[in-house]
């Protein structure tokens, strides 16, 4: 006679336990020994899940402990909805039914979403293909999805979810998204202010309630976590402007009954206008405590300015740690005079302790190799901490250019109070990268260029570069490869070897050709960690290849020098690189200073380019930058510049808003000549781009060029310079910086080509 022992189903936690109690005093047997194992109502679970899971085993003492105890086992499992116990003479038999299995999961209406993401997101909670159905589970996904529209401003959102049984004992899950229209914010209102207007105030924030750009940057959409950042700025802009005890009280966030308008309400009290008495230091400060005044930025006074408070600690533990003491406590005390609405800060320093840097760690670099960051490192392991050389090898890493994002942690050594560990968080950027360049004129119609070039080819830090340009009229083929290290003490090796051709526009008439070849190698020796002397030589000839309407200017230097000439110039050059970043730098100094000195072949010159760049922080979104760039020819030994040496200007990198190399002095058929002279100055305002988020390399610009090239014998004279101004992008892009400019001339003169709008990505300042 077959006797049922338990019986679970898939209720709550409190029925389930009753029914145990119900079960042990309901029918408690006898222990009998337990002579088979027999499973049923399997479908896809295999049989040894449930043997491996149940705490009994042939030639066991069946109990009513035991008997709980694999009843809980296999509803552990997650894999049944209902398990029974039967015992037929001394067989027990387990019998089970299954929780269904999701054999799909989708989604219908969502729009905001991409369904790859959200089937992921339910990958995550548990539902997903080949996974046992759990109603809790669907729950608990309809919330996390509502959760998540809800931070989309999207309040009104609903989420039904469809249970479809299919063959097999499976399920389809289908999640139906309404959507709705996203919430906007109608109103925010600061309550409290006198000092400053609410308009004022408002402009400060993030969120607003709606503009121009509002489609892209979303600013309209409420999210805590922004209006949090946007309170956060209210408060520092108080601070800044001596309202030391400004605070923010309280904030309504209200949502109107249709779900589809907020408003924002922030309550704040701004306090006394408090004004810096005076600066005291206190402790110990090294006996160096004139160096410390220098780098006092609070001035008395004037309003306390909380950036100041902080921008001075900071200097103070940057300065402690050029000592070694990377752990040094600054803390600025305020003695408040609230009858006079005066304070006084007291500088508190304590060094702590003297430490040196046990290892130095490099995380991130998951293609670049360790000895490519660690070999531009000037603070060693095993050395006393130095905080100006840790901030030098950060910048180093920096220039490098391969890394987004370059910054470096100290740590403490457990059990080791005089020692730290360094670690270097580096993030990669694409550093192989195909690049193209297009341009648009009225003449030439659209032209196009490529390069495919490997900036740390291997992970190994050198560089490897094919430049091609398939223009119909000026081909290049160049091949370049730079070691940074060919030496142990950083001498850098580059070889070159190129192959041009140059062809007059199709307006301009003629089929002639100038085709030049040659090979070079330099070498860059560093003498400071800022300075680099670079020297090396060339081997080359250029030929003019005869066709009809050469200009005048190339046929008499071939009637006299033939039209077959060789060169060999050695070269010597100058760089000084300053700048906080070679990817999107803000701050610092570059310098440039080239020289080519023909001395052996035909051709006999000697050519100087300076480039100079300069990029100023006028706040923390705001950056001006100032570039220019002198060039100058000479022939020497009785002979003129040649002409295949020439200077040109216009068109991204040097003049915009004028088709690329077409300024100055022309011949009669109207070819672009080029001269031995080149001014140019570059002027841009940058800012991040809005919405933009921690891409600090996506900018936006407005510029103003000026700059004109001139023939051998001209004067430069300032009123024939050509110049433009617009506005531009600039983006560091996986395949590579591009810039994007649209330019108007506002000084042009009759037969200028223009070309308003240009873009290349491969291109510089």
């Amino acid at each position: 006679m077959k006797k049922q022992l338990h019986r679970f189903g898939a209720r709550t936690v409190t029925a389930v336990a009753a029914m145990v109690f119900a079960a042990q005093a309901a029918w408690a047997l006898d222990p009998f020994q337990v002579q088979d194992i027999r499973v049923e109502g399997l479908q896809r679970v295999e049989p040894g899940t449930v043997f491996a899971s149940i705490p009994l085993r042939v030639g066991d003492e069946y109990n009513d402990e035991k008997g709980a105890a694999a009843i809980r086992a296999l509803f552990a499992l997650g894999l049944f909805k209902d398990v029974r116990l039967e015992a037929v003479g001394g067989v027990l038999v387990v019998v089970v039914e299954e929780r269904p299995t999701i054999a799909d999961v989708d989604f219908a209406g969502a729009r905001e979403f991409d369904k790859d993401v959200l089937k992921k997101a339910m990958r995550d909670i548990g539902l997903t293909d080949g996974r046992p159905y759990d109603k809790a589970l669907t729950d608990r996904a309809e919330q996390e999805l509502k959760r998540q529209y809800i931070n989309k401003s999207f309040y009104g959102a609903e989420v039904v979810t469809t249970v479809t049984p299919i063959e097999r004992n499976r399920v389809n899950l289908t999640f139906t998204i309404t959507e709705g229209e996203t919430a906007r914010i109608k109103d925010i209102r600061i309550v409290g202010n006198k000092a400053f207007s609410e308009s004022t105030l408002k402009g400060l924030f993030d969120q607003d309630t709606g503009g121009w750009l509002s489609w892209y940057t979303k600013s309209d959409r409420y999210a805590r976590s922004k209006l949090n950042a946007d309170l956060e700025t209210l408060r520092s802009y108080y601070l800044q402007r001596g309202y030391l005890e400004f605070r923010v009280d309280s904030t309504q966030v209200a949502i109107s009954p249709d779900k589809q308008d907020i408003s924002i309400t922030v309550n704040v009290t701004e306090g006394e206008r408090f004004v810096v008495s005076g600066v005291k230091l206190e402790g110990n400060f090294l006996e160096r405590e004139d160096e410390f005044k220098s780098l006092v930025t609070i001035r008395p006074g004037e309003p306390y300015n909380a950036d100041q408070v902080a921008e001075t600690t900071k200097a103070f533990a940057e300065h402690f740690g050029n000592f070694g003491f990377a752990f040094a406590r600054i803390e600025a005390v305020p003695e408040i005079d609230r009858e006079h609405n005066r304070v006084a800060l007291v500088l508190q320093a304590d060094p702590v302790r003297r430490a040196y840097v046990r290892r130095i760690q490099v995380a991130g670099n998951n293609r670049t190799r360790d000895e490519v960051i660690r070999r531009e490192f000037r603070q060693f392991e095993a050395s006393w901490y130095d905080g100006e050389k840790i901030r030098l090898s950060r910048d180093r890493v920096d220039r490098l250019g391969f890394f987004t994002e370059v910054s470096v942690e100290t740590q403490e050594v457990p059990g080791a109070p005089d020692q730290v560990d360094l670690v270097v968080n580096v993030a990669e950027k694409p550093t192989g990268s195909l690049q193209l360049g297009a341009g648009f004129s009225s003449a030439e119609k659209l032209s196009f260029s490529f390069a495919i070039k490997q900036e740390n080819i291997f992970g190994s830090g050198n560089y490897l570069g094919v430049d091609v340009n398939t223009s119909k009229f000026k081909r290049t083929l160049v091949f370049s490869t730079t070691d940074p290290y060919f030496t142990r003490d950083g001498i850098s090796r580059t070889l070159d070897a190129y192959y041009r051709t140059d062809k007059p526009y199709d307006d301009q008439g003629g089929n002639y050709e100038l085709v030049t070849t040659g090979a070079g190698i330099r070498f860059g020796v560093p003498f400071t960690e800022t300075d680099t002397v670079f020297f090396g030589g060339n081997l080359e000839a250029t030929r003019i290849k005869s066709g009809t309407n050469i200009p005048a200017a190339y046929l008499a230097y071939a009637d006299r020098y033939g039209r077959s000439n060789t060169g060999v110039p050695l070269t010597i050059g100058w760089s000084r690189d300053g700048r906080d970043s070679a990817l999107a730098p803000n701050s610092g100094v570059y310098q440039r200073l080239n020289t080519d000195w023909s001395i052996a072949g035909d051709a006999r010159y000697v050519r100087a380019n300076y480039q100079y760049q300069q990029y100023i922080p006028l706040n923390k979104k705001f950056t001006l930058a100032f570039n220019g760039e002198l060039g100058w020819g000479k022939g020497m030994n009785g002979r003129p510049f040649p002409f295949f040496k020439n200077f040109y200007s216009g068109g991204l990198g040097s003049v915009r808003g004028f088709d690329q190399g077409t300024l100055g002095p022309r011949d009669v058929t109207g070819a672009s000549l080029g001269g031995p002279k080149k001014i140019t100055f570059n002027t841009e305002l940058m800012v991040p781009f809005p919405g933009a988020g921690n891409d600090r390399t996506l900018r936006l610009f407005t510029f103003l060029d000026v700059g004109n090239v001139y023939g051998d014998g001209e004067k430069i004279r300032m009123n024939e310079m050509r110049a433009s101004v617009g506005l531009g992008l600039s983006w560091i892009s996986p395949l590579g910086p591009l810039r994007l400019a649209w330019a108007n001339p506002v000084r042009k003169f009759p037969g200028d080509r223009i070309q308003k709008l240009q873009f290349q990505i491969g291109t510089s300042f």
